[in-house]
């Protein structure tokens, strides 16, 4: 019977859209019923298991799963012996410390004594540790955001996309102390056949994580320019050049990365290179 790299991930939610869209990005196909908790891929040996994102680094130190795409969030918190293997880069949020609006609130050492609410009490305490605070914690799984208001606790410390929940209960943001994003996590026993799976995927994974970072670009250019221009597109070994039909000049074809495509289009513009197209890669290799 052949083997299957059995992975697990969020049932629900951004982070579980994510996952899966990054691993449909890499050819494998699947069926998409959120009412399955076990799912089989149809052209790739990857078994997915549905669960709580909480719930994830468990899964995979017990063996249940042989990997998992978990938020770094969780993976910190419940401090669980794994190899982080990829950090998947979506799914970015922060962890940060609000109090009421009317808490005059200069620095972490405004919390020392209070009571923070929190889903977790573990990255809180090494971060007021690190910064000579003491204080107590109310560990709260949900709606942590209506404490204060109830006396449950004097601040919180939640994890904060947009800021629009605190506001709406009265909060304000004042210190972020903690950043994540999704991560791959993989048990360190592995059984050899599991990892040889995992290595095919990874190549995959990493194909599309990349192309996101690059553009394909192609544009005519005198001949006299393309040693110069060619210094300043770069490329994978060097651009891909082509004579055209009309005379001195060339079609040029790069990949060029995204934060520097802006620089490079102006410095190709004044080479008098004209007809620029910019294409999206889906997936690319080293």
């Amino acid at each position: 019977m052949e083997k299957k790299l059995r992975i697990a991930i969020q049932s629900k939610g951004r982070l579980s859209e994510k996952s899966l869209g990054i691993i449909e990005q890499c050819g494998i196909n699947f069926g998409n019923d959120p009412r399955v908790l076990k799912e089989e891929a149809y052209n790739f040996p990857l078994e997915f298991l549905f669960v709580r994102d909480d719930d994830i680094p468990g899964y995979v130190k017990s063996g249940i799963a042989d990997i998992g795409i978990v938020g770094r969030n969780e993976f910190d918190e419940k401090q669980i012996a794994l190899d982080v293997i990829r950090d998947l880069g979506f799914a970015k949020c922060r962890l940060s410390v609000a109090v009421p609006n009317s808490f005059n609130y200069t620095g972490l050492k405004d919390l020392d004594g209070l009571r923070i609410a929190t889903s977790y009490p573990n990255i809180l305490d090494g971060v007021l540790k690190k910064n000579g605070v003491s204080a107590s914690y109310v560990n709260v799984s949900g709606s942590v955001e209506v404490t204060p208001a109830i006396g449950v606790a004097d601040a919180i410390c939640d994890l904060v996309s947009t800021g629009t929940t605190l506001k709406m209960n009265g909060l304000k943001e004042v210190e972020e102390i903690y950043q994540s994003s999704a991560i791959m996590v993989m048990n360190p026993d592995i059984e050899s056949e599991r990892k040889n799976i995992l290595d095919k995927l990874l190549l995959r994974i990493d194909s599309v994580i990349r192309a996101k970072n690059y553009k394909y670009v192609m544009f005519n250019l005198p001949e006299e320019h393309i040693k110069e221009a060619a210094a300043i597109v770069g490329g994978m070994k060097s651009p891909t050049v082509t004579k055209l039909f009309e005379s001195d000049w060339v079609s040029v074809q790069t990949v060029v990365a995204e934060d520097k495509f802006w620089s490079v289009f102006d410095q190709l513009i004044e080479l008098g290179a004209e007809g620029i197209l910019v294409t999206r890669i889906e997936k690319m290799t080293e």
